[in-house]
């Protein structure tokens, strides 16, 4: 499997816009081809040959295949002209670090359909508290849970709520959806006065902003009270 090399350019001759990094930084990861990705994984060619020239002979040596390329020894990697030891350990782990994540099958999102969807998803949450605290579930236009953030925890009673952190959360999310939730320690159920208030400061925000309040869910000691339910919206 020796493969010789040619005469090429050094890669520090190159525009700017051709080496691997950069082109990498100005117009992203999947600009590249798979020799500039190896080249990238192995740092540096030689004086007579680029690394993006090398990584060509090496996907040339295995037919373009990456499949055979992972399947190549430390041995096998080496008899490519340039290939030392330590630039095949570094592209042997990373064709392992490509079949490890094939193997990891894709999370489904949870979705959520219904109030006691959204208490199982949050329930973990308000687990043992002995004080108040106030997250919110984020959801795509397929009520898919595509995250959860604390935006506020306080004490026995009514904790601090800054409505304009549970937008920032939203939109850093992409969610364009909203549950919000909180706990009462007293193990009451029932909506307060402020919880009552605060919900109908954040629907009538989020109709400015297109996201769209789901339910918010009280969680106490004997389960959970929903504003959507109980026609509290």
């Amino acid at each position: 499997m020796e493969q010789s090399s040619g005469k090429n350019i050094n890669i520090k001759q190159w525009a700017e816009a051709d080496r691997p990094r950069e082109k990498l930084l100005a117009l992203g990861r999947r600009s590249l081809s798979d020799a500039e990705l190896i080249a990238i994984l192995i740092g540096s060619g030689s004086r007579d040959e680029s690394a993006v020239s090398l990584g060509k002979r090496i996907l040339l040596g295995v037919g373009n295949d990456l499949n055979a390329l992972a399947r190549l020894s430390l041995a096998d990697l080496c008899k490519f002209k340039g290939i030392g030891e330590a630039k095949a350990i570094t592209i042997i782990a990373a064709m392992e670090l490509g079949r490890r994540r094939k193997e990891q099958t894709v999370e489904r999102k949870p979705k959520i359909t219904s109030s006691n969807d959204a208490y199982m998803a949050l329930k973990h949450l308000y687990e043992d508290l002995n004080h108040e605290e106030f997250w919110v579930l984020l959801l795509n236009n397929n009520n898919q849970v595509v995250g959860q953030e604390l935006i506020s925890k306080g004490g026995i009673g009514m904790v601090s709520i800054d409505v304009r952190l549970i937008f920032h959360a939203a939109i850093l999310a992409k969610a364009t959806g909203i549950i919000l939730s909180h706990n009462h320690p007293s193990g009451s159920l029932m909506p307060s006065y402020q919880d009552k208030n605060l919900t109908k400061k954040v629907v009538e925000a989020a109709a400015l902003f297109g996201f769209r309040v789901m339910d918010h869910l009280i969680f106490g000691d004997q389960g959970y009270c929903s504003f959507g339910d109980e026609g509290l919206l």
